[in-house]
């Protein structure tokens, strides 16, 4: 009786383990413990689900059996599932997601194929898919492959694709350049055959965004812009600026491109004019805007790094470093920040630098820096010093911002109100001045404060946009290309993709990395292949030398086309075998003693995983006993 009583317990115990492992996957309810709570969707994420419309089907396209997947690479898999599970659960039935083994040779594989995804291909000749199809009645949208790389933006990605879908036109860019960044219709230039082109960016943006231009003399914004890129801003009249106010005001996001040195428009003027001052059009501002938002912007400052030049041609083939070009790499850009989170290099072209004014409430975050070696010098002093001597001019002042991301609730510039009409004195002589003009239309409701949290870009350059430092063009075939030399086009992209999205997906951060890498085994690894390498440089260099010696014997020692083995020949073949022989036992001592030590932390810390918590349980049985008993 007492066996079966035991053997009963035995059975309702391990039922009531499935089922409390059963009810704890059926609750809605989850705890993140992670640092970065990683595995939380955003409120911005949730926001934007709850404006959902219509229902979005999403398609996961995951190839589990695909032989030699790593680890990391399953487990971030399974992250993606997870993530898009809780998309599910928080869409209250909004969005219904299938997932799907494309194995090979199905019509799985083909239809992902078909629907634009990238498949891998792995050393076992498999293809590996890994996707998201979103569909939204008869738009679709792709996520081709998640890259783990990209894992710290993983929410990001999945909601701009879940917004994307639901837009079925060209989000509306209004563009107000006063560079030639978008070719004009040229008649003379037409009847000659040679069509004016547009710079690469604006054939980048034209494939997201429908471009409405918009002169600097116009006087109101066109309706229905989703953003609004200012680029160089030359002589805006002062209802445009109002104009532009007013939309950063009411929500909308804004890049804005700022010059202290265009060297386009230097160029285009034919550089200083005859009594040595500057062309027209060379420095760019919106001091109306900028002081009254809080900004700090001095237009007659350039920005150089002495760590970051870029290497120029100053005539007579003499190359310089030239530190107000400055060539701003991964330390300089902003990692946790999406627009520059995966870019590499950026190069521009005398730029200057922006900053908040002190008692500022907007929140001011640094995309691109200069190194702790920036500082700046006067505009003036271009046209007096030597390429080679502008870096001695340089007063070093520690990491200058030439591109933020500003957001927060700004205050209008116009606080009291729309600006006047301008009329000539003649035209307004004899008349009542107070009069309304009866043409202007009826204004609309003035903002002093935005009512919302407000986006605005501000990048303190306009060259980096252009070709000539941006891209390199090729012809293959007869077809002309632009292969880009840096990211410029890349985080003019990112830039404007980014602000053209929901309030809600701009408020999304990027979060953390669910892959903990084991840095101590890591550290130990490179510590041990640079001693390794330094001693294989060593053995090629000595083997370098025998070789040579070898050869330079071989020359003397000969009769005809047979070689002819002297002694000292010998010698040497010898001692290059015994100084092969000592390297390579050095090289398997170096790989013992990182297995050794490797393998010894893994061993301990197996031990520690193991034992720990039977020794806890053990423990508190011992405790739990004793009080028993007593």
């Amino acid at each position: 009786m007492k066996i079966g009583s035991k053997v009963i317990a035995i059975l309702l115990l391990f039922i009531g383990l499935v089922a409390v492992n059963f009810l704890a996957s059926a609750i809605p309810a989850r705890i993140d413990t992670t640092a970065e709570k990683i595995y939380t969707l955003s409120p911005g994420t949730r926001s934007m689900l709850g404006k959902l419309e219509e229902p979005v089907k999403l398609e996961l396209y995951y190839t589990r059996g695909a032989a030699g997947l790593p680890i990391y690479f399953k487990n971030y898999a399974a992250r993606v599932e997870e993530m898009l599970r809780q998309y599910v659960s928080a869409s209250r039935g909004r969005i219904e997601l299938t997932v799907i083994d494309p194995k090979p040779d199905t019509p799985a594989e083909e239809k992902a194929g078909v629907a634009g995804l990238s498949g891998q291909p792995m050393p076992s000749g498999e293809t590996v898919f890994f996707g998201l199809v979103a569909t939204q009645a008869d738009q679709q949208k792709v996520i081709p492959f998640f890259s783990p790389e990209r894992e710290q933006f993983l929410e990001y990605d999945l909601s701009q694709l879940i917004y994307s879908v639901q837009l079925f036109d060209k989000r509306r860019l209004g563009f107000i350049s006063g560079v030639p960044l978008r070719a004009e219709p040229d008649i003379m230039a037409m009847q000659s055959g040679r069509m004016p082109q547009s710079q690469t960016i604006i054939k980048e943006w034209e494939k997201t965004f429908a471009i409405v231009n918009i002169e600097g003399t116009a006087t109101e914004l066109p309706a229905n812009l989703d953003c609004l890129a200012v680029i160089h801003p030359l002589d805006l009249s002062p209802k445009l600026q109002f104009a532009i106010d007013q939309f950063l005001l009411s929500g909308k996001p804004v890049f804005l491109a700022l010059d202290p040195s265009s060297v386009q428009m230097r160029s285009r003027g034919g550089g200083m004019n005859m009594f040595g001052g500057l062309p027209p059009g060379l420095s760019s501002n919106l001091p109306a805007l900028l002081g009254r938002w809080g900004f700090d912007f001095n237009p007659e400052n350039i920005v150089g790094d002495l760590d970051n030049p870029t290497q120029v041609n100053a005539g007579s083939g003499q190359v310089v470093r030239y530190p107000m070009w400055p060539s701003l790499t991964r330390d300089c850009l902003n990692r946790s920040a999406l627009p520059t989170s995966q870019l590499e290099s950026l190069l521009f072209v005398e730029p200057g630098s922006i900053a908040l004014k002190p008692g500022s409430t907007l929140t001011f975050t640094p995309l691109i820096q200069t190194s702790a070696q920036g500082g700046e010098v006067p505009m003036s002093m271009l046209q007096f010093t030597q390429l080679e001597d502008i870096g001695r001019q340089i007063t070093i002042s520690g990491r200058k911002t030439v591109a933020a991301l500003v957001q927060g609730r700004f205050a209008s510039a116009f606080p009291d109100g729309a600006p006047k009409d301008e009329k000539p004195a003649d035209a307004t002589a004899g008349k009542d001045e107070k009069k309304d003009d009866p043409a202007a239309p009826a204004p609309t409701e003035i903002l002093k404060e935005s009512k919302a949290t407000c986006t605005l870009i501000v990048v303190c350059d306009t060259d980096w946009l252009f070709d000539d430092y941006s891209v390199r063009r090729l012809k293959f075939m007869g077809v002309e290309a632009a292969q880009p030399i840096n990211d410029n086009l890349a985080f003019a992209s990112n830039a404007l993709e980014f602000l053209s999205g929901s309030q809600d997906l701009i408020s999304i951060r990027g979060k953390g990395n669910s892959i903990r890498p084991f840095t101590v085994v890591r550290r130990m690894e490179a510590e041990a292949q640079l001693k390794y390498k330094q001693q294989l440089m060593a053995l090629e260099t000595r083997i370098q030398e025998v070789e040579a010696k070898l050869t330079e014997l071989q020359g003397k020692k000969s009769e005809g086309t047979r070689l002819v083995a002297s002694p000292e020949m010998t010698k040497t073949i010898e001692d290059f075998q015994k100084q092969q022989s000592v390297m390579r036992a050095e090289r398997r001592q170096i790989r013992a003693a990182l297995r050794e030590n490797i393998e010894a932390l893994q061993n301990r810390l197996l031990l520690a995983n193991l034992l720990t918590m039977p020794l806890l349980v053990g423990a508190f049985g011992v405790w739990f006993f004793t009080r028993r008993g007593r």
